[in-house]
């Protein structure tokens, strides 16, 4: 692991006209952490996953989890347990922190 601190978080997101391109901060078989920055009006399709945590750190969207959808600012952590599906839609330039275990 090259880098266990992150003074600012947010600069590592990176923004692409064609969809999310997650900025990996650790990656290994038993945990993985990333930030993901969305334009408005993109999104994380919905998928099912591994127990995640969703953090949002600039922006504002909408988080589907299961069958609940949420209003997501910053601040706003999100939990969502394996198996679930779940998905992200930016109403504006949108930054959110992700990790999950195996």
């Amino acid at each position: 692991m090259s880098e266990i601190y992150f003074q600012d978080t947010k600069s590592k997101a990176v923004f692409a006209a064609d969809g999310p391109k997650p900025q990996f901060l650790i990656d290994t078989p038993q945990f993985k952490a990333l930030v993901v920055g969305l334009e408005a009006g993109q999104q994380i399709p919905v998928h099912p996953g591994e127990a995640a945590m969703y953090h949002v750190l600039e922006g504002e969207g909408l988080m589907t989890v299961g069958e609940e959808t949420f209003a997501v600012q910053p601040g706003v952590t999100v939990v969502a347990a394996a198996g679930v599906k779940r998905s992200i839609n930016a109403k504006t330039r949108l930054v959110f922190l992700g990790s999950k275990g195996a």
